[in-house]
C-alpha cells in the first residue's frame, strides 16, 4: 500500500481509515494489476465483484442497502483513490455506478429509486450518465437532444457522445430539451433502458486509456412521463449537483494513479545502478521525487478538503472541488510524466505500469470539466466573493 498517513488528517472518521485498510486489501486479491483484453468484460466482472463483496454500498444512500444515510464524499474518494493505484478500469467502474445513479438518488420518484438504486448496489445493473453531445460537452446550454411529451409518456430525439459505459449499461440517465426555458433552463433529465425501443448504441469509442465509451441514438425513444427525473426544465441543475458530487473524486482518482507513479519511481530510482551508484544518489533525482511528494499532498489537501467541507459543513462545494480536480489531475499529468522519464526507455515501453499510467491520466484533465472549465468555476466563485465583501 502507498504511504497512507493522509488518513491521519483530520478530514476522516475510523470507518474511512478502515475503508482504506479493507479495500485496499480486496483490490489486491480481486483486481489485475495490468490492462484487461477484453475490457466491455472486464468492466461488467468489476462492477459485478464489486456489488458482491458490498463496495459499491459507497455510492448510494441507506435507504437502499447504502453504507451512509447520504452518500458520503470523503467514502467515495477513498474508495476511488485507493482503486486507481490498482488498476484505473476499476476505478471507473465504482465512479460510474455513482455518478450514472446520481441524479436518481437526488430527484427521481420514490418508486423510480427503488426500481434502479439496489440493482446499482447489488451490481446487477450497470448506470451511464449522458450528458455530451458533439456541440455540447463543456457547454452544456448547446445541447440539442429533445424530449417531448407524448400522453403519459415521452418522446426523445438525438445523439449523445463520450458517454462512459456506452454499449455495455443496462440504463442511461439521459439529459434532453423538454422547451421549457431557452438555455440550460429548458433541459430535463430521463431513465432511458438500454432496451427501451428507439434506442441504440450507434458507434462505440477507442481511447488510448481503453473503457467502455460509446456514441447514443435515440429516435423516437419513448419512455414512461414517470422515467423524468425531477420537475422539468431541472435537468441542468440535476447534472450539476450530480457533477459536483463526484467531481472532488475525479481528483481522488488522479491521486491514485500519481501515488502509484511515485511507488514505481521510488521503486525505480532506489534499485537503478547507474555511474558507480543509484539512480536515487543523484540530486536531481532527489529534487524530482521531492516535488512529486510535495505535489501528492498539496492535491490530497485540496481534495480531501473539498470532500469534508460537503459532507461535515454541508456547504456547497462548486469551488472547493474545481480547486481539487484541477491541482490533483494537472499535478498527477506531471508527477507520472517524471515516473515515466526516470524509467527511461522502460518508461516508453508498452506494457510497463508508468507507460499505462501515462495513458490513463490524460483523460481525467478533460472529463467531467476540463481543467481550464475549472479555472473560470474558480475565478468566478472567487471574483463573486470580492464583490459579495466589499
Amino acid at each position: 500500500m502507498s504511504d497512507a498517513t493522509f488518513l491521519s488528517w483530520p478530514f476522516f472518521d475510523d470507518e474511512h481509515r478502515e475503508l482504506a485498510a479493507a479495500l485496499d486489501a480486496w483490490a489486491h486479491d480481486n483486481v489485475p494489476d495490468e490492462e484487461y483484453d477484453d475490457v466491455d468484460a472486464g468492466c461488467r466482472a468489476l462492477v459485478a465483484a464489486l456489488g458482491r463483496d458490498g463496495w459499491l454500498r459507497y455510492v448510494v444512500p441507506a435507504a437502499f442497502g447504502g453504507a451512509f444515510e447520504e452518500v458520503d464524499s470523503r467514502a467515495v474518494c477513498i474508495a476511488r483513490e485507493t482503486l486507481a493505484r490498482h488498476n484505473a478500469l476499476a476505478d471507473f467502474a465504482f465512479a460510474m455506478q455513482g455518478l450514472g445513479s446520481a441524479p436518481i438518488v437526488l430527484a427521481g420518484a420514490p418508486e423510480v429509486q427503488a426500481r434502479y438504486l439496489p440493482r446499482v448496489r447489488e451490481g446487477t445493473a450497470i448506470a451511464a450518465f449522458a450528458l455530451s453531445e458533439a456541440q455540447a460537452g463543456s457547454d452544456v446550454a448547446a445541447l440539442a437532444t429533445t424530449a417531448r411529451p407524448d400522453g403519459d409518456a415521452y418522446v426523445l430525439d438525438g445523439e449523445k457522445t463520450w458517454i462512459s459505459n456506452g454499449g455495455i449499461a443496462d440504463f442511461y440517465v439521459v439529459f434532453a430539451r423538454t422547451g421549457d426555458a431557452p438555455g440550460s433552463r429548458g433541459i430535463s433529465a430521463f431513465v432511458v433502458e438500454a432496451d427501451d425501443p428507439g434506442f441504440s448504441v450507434e458507434e462505440r469509442i477507442d481511447l488510448i486509456a481503453p473503457h467502455p465509451l460509446a456514441t447514443l441514438r435515440l429516435h423516437g425513444c419513448r419512455i414512461p412521463a414517470e422515467r423524468r427525473l425531477g420537475a422539468g426544465g431541472d435537468g441542468f441543475k440535476l447534472a450539476m449537483r450530480a457533477l459536483d458530487v463526484f467531481r472532488a473524486s475525479v481528483a481522488a482518482a488522479a491521486l491514485g494513479l500519481a501515488r502509484r507513479a511515485l511507488d514505481e519511481a521510488l521503486d525505480r530510482a532506489t534499485s537503478r545502478a547507474m555511474f558507480g551508484q543509484v539512480l536515487s544518489d543523484f540530486q536531481l533525482t532527489q529534487a524530482a521525487l521531492a516535488e512529486m511528494a510535495t505535489g501528492i499532498d498539496a492535491s490530497a489537501l485540496l481534495t480531501y478538503r473539498a470532500a469534508w467541507v460537503r459532507d461535515v459543513e454541508r456547504e456547497p462545494t462548486t469551488r472547493e472541488a474545481a480547486m481539487a480536480k484541477l491541482t490533483a489531475t494537472e499535478t498527477a499529468q506531471t508527477i507520472i510524466d517524471r515516473a515515466v522519464q526516470l524509467h527511461g526507455a522502460l518508461g516508453v515501453t508498452r506494457g510497463t505500469v508508468v507507460e499505462r499510467l501515462y495513458r490513463e491520466i490524460r483523460a481525467l484533465r478533460i472529463y467531467e470539466g476540463a481543467s481550464e472549465v475549472q479555472q473560470l468555476v474558480i475565478a468566478r466563485a472567487t471574483l463573486a466573493r470580492h464583490q459579495e465583501e466589499r
